[in-house]
């Protein structure tokens, strides 16, 4: 399974801090045989533990950006005394992660894991994690990886009985399953390691150093490559037995080796000395990306900048949508309006909370008699299908449907996806929801077909506009409610301008949804839409809007989150990944941000909304993966190798 891997260093010892690096280098390189899903480290120096891991193959991982940031930040202040020996202690532990699981693309799954006093590292299954869960209630699961829960009874059983190797003894005896795991400890400088299979072998020199990993081949291969560069007289290598752990004080580098059956087990002197390392997971620069200090909106944002005090121009130019009003509603729909109860407008009906609280309001408050109309194409979510069937039912209103040959579609999207993935673009990313652009075509011949003038979409509320999207495409954003028809002619043709240069440079793209796409482009930017936009005219109230839905009709809503936008949609699920792995934020970045200038939320609890909106629910990821035929794991791979724009 997985291969863990690090070594300590103690002040005074012949190191070279310059040889970490290939050290990293070699020791993950032969680890990585015994996993390639995932990868990471931490790094105890000058009093803190630093954290970096990511859901890449080590050898990836090794030569990402990111990661040279990480190591050039974390090793600067590493320092050699006036003898040329270390004045201070060094302790790193490696993982190459075999996915089993825990999904390698949340970063929470991916090892080191971070508990409340743990910094550990697994390889094993706990088998019985989900009974131990159930069993300790008081214990918080933030992630779906099995490890988690050894590392925090290690921690609350260290915290009953005020020993470690006590709490680690404890631990062991309550799980099922293999386990041979390393840790640091944010409240004592020791290195931790306990094995029930006798996956863990080390070598000890008494000169300072110490150093481990899952196989003995793998020492011997470091070893031969630079036991030269340590400060060992006679390297052994040895195993740490069948249920045996250890601890390893920084400052004096000598196993104190324990039984795990002895649950109270005198804990070795080691474990007497207290300390407090600061803990930061830089695993992500995301957090270090400078936001507006009104909104939220980060320096990553198109065309973004921000004034002497921080504030970006999206805030100091913010005008409130002027809403027409409903009294200019009402003059628009009592020229329709039929008092003998036949249909007298057609409704764009997505089975989102905006179409069917839209839905709501023209038949239950404005007395209008509506045809609501979907398209199907391909991309229509199961909560959507049956928020559309309670509504429809609840409000006596006909339906109609048209559906594309939606395996062709989704056929289309995929070959998109796969031809991004080769040249990364975030201006190409609407290209995958082109498909979707024939639901204003379809309004247009319905109101034809059935007579009806009066087309009527419940979109377009102020706070959820995405304008960004064409901003990476190199298009200024237009803040003040202008639709994609009335786009300046200069504006259109820089947009088929761009995708012209993209398809240029990435003959992929010239797949056989090219007239799919085009006609998109006709439909969304050339054709008229004269359509009636609902939430122009009135108020949009998120608590009003899921108060009625849920209240009144049942709405369904998303197991994973509170949040009930596009709940479900797997699409918006994948390109919001995407958005904030390459540019640090999401589309709910953007409505946050538009929350907080319109004074519904204030900035913190915005931030703290987004740091979970943005965590990405796989059950959905993968339910779309499998409806558009991807392999999600080999394109989320992709997306994490990525160019970032922080």
């Amino acid at each position: 399974m997985c291969g863990i891997f690090g070594f300590v260093a103690a002040p005074g010892a012949s190191f070279d801090p310059a040889r970490i690096r290939p050290f990293l280098k070699d020791l993950f390189r032969l680890s990585e045989p015994r996993g390639q899903e995932a990868s990471g480290l931490a790094i105890a120096s000058q009093g803190e533990i630093s954290v970096f891991k990511r859901g890449l193959a080590p050898r990836t991982m090794l030569a990402s950006e990111d990661f040279k940031i990480f190591l050039d930040r974390t090793l600067a202040g590493i320092t050699l005394d006036d003898a040329g020996k270390l004045d201070q202690s060094l302790a790193v532990i490696g993982h190459c992660r075999m996915v089993t699981n825990g999904a390698e693309i949340v970063p929470g799954n991916n090892h080191p894991i971070l508990t409340a006093h743990s910094i550990g590292i697994h390889n094993g299954i706990v088998t019985n994690d989900a009974d131990l869960w159930q069993a300790n209630p008081s214990l918080s699961q933030d992630h779906e990886t099995d490890s988690e829960v050894l590392f925090q009874l290690i921690d609350r059983h260290t915290a009953e009985s005020g020993q470690l190797a006590e709490g680690v003894a404890r631990a062991y005896g309550e799980i099922k399953g293999a386990a041979s795991i390393a840790f640091l400890r944010n409240d004592a400088p020791v290195l931790g390691l306990a094995t029930n299979i006798g996956s863990l072998h080390y070598v000890q020199g008494g000169n300072g150093f110490f150093l481990f990993a899952s196989e003995a081949h793998i020492l011997d291969q470091f070893l031969r490559g630079q036991g030269k560069h340590l400060p060992f007289d006679d390297p052994r290598i040895e195993q740490l037995p069948v249920d045996r752990a250890c601890l390893v004080p920084f400052g004096a580098p000598v196993p104190a080796i324990f039984e795990l059956s002895d649950t109270t087990a005198n804990a070795p002197a080691a474990n007497t000395e207290a300390a407090t390392l600061k803990v930061s997971d830089r695993s992500s620069r995301v957090d270090e990306i400078k936001r507006c200090s009104r909104c939220i909106l980060p320096a990553t944002y198109p065309f973004i900048d921000f004034d002497a005090d921080g504030v970006c121009q999206y805030c100091r130019d913010y005008r409130p949508l002027n809403l027409h009003g409903r009294d200019a509603l009402e003059k628009v729909l009592g020229q329709h309006r039929r008092n003998d109860g036949s249909p007298d407008c057609i409704v764009a009906f997505s089975g989102g909370r905006d179409s069917s609280y839209g839905l709501h309001l023209l038949k239950n408050e404005l007395g209008m008699n509506p045809i609501a109309y979907s398209y199907d194409w391909g991309m229509v979510t199961g909560i959507a299908r049956r928020n559309q069937a309670r509504m429809l039912g609840q409000l006596g209103i006909e339906h109609i449907l048209r559906a594309e040959d939606i395996p062709a579609k989704r056929r289309y999207m995929r070959k998109n996806i796969q031809a991004w993935t080769r040249r990364p673009h975030l201006g190409m990313v609407p290209l995958f929801m082109a498909g979707d652009k024939f639901f204003y075509d379809i309004g247009r011949q319905l109101r034809d077909e059935l007579g009806l003038p009066l087309v009527i979409f419940c979109a377009g509320n102020e706070l959820e506009r995405t304008d960004f999207k064409g901003g990476f495409a190199g298009v200024r954003e237009n803040m003040h409610g202008q639709r994609l028809f009335a786009f300046s002619l200069r504006n259109k043709l820089q947009i088929a301008l761009f995708y012209l240069s993209q398809y240029l440079l990435n003959p992929r793209y010239l797949n056989e949804s090219l007239m799919d796409t085009v006609q998109s482009f006709r439909s969304s930017f050339i054709s008229k839409d004269d359509f009636v936009y609902l939430f122009h005219y009135l108020p949009w109230d998120e608590e009003t809007i899921d108060r009625t839905l849920i209240g009144e009709y049942g709405w369904e809503t998303a197991p994973h989150t509170d949040n009930t936008w596009r709940i479900g949609d797997g699409y918006t699920t994948f390109i919001n990944y995407i958005y904030y792995t390459i540019a640090g934020f999401s589309e709910f970045d953007t409505f946050r941000s538009q929350q907080i200038r319109k004074g519904l939320i204030d900035r913190d609890k915005a931030l703290a909304l987004v740091a979970k909106d943005n965590e990405p629910e796989m059950s959905i990821l993968y339910e779309f993966a499998q409806q558009i035929g991807i392999n999600l794991e080999e394109v989320l791979t992709r997306i994490n190798a990525a160019k970032k724009h922080y």
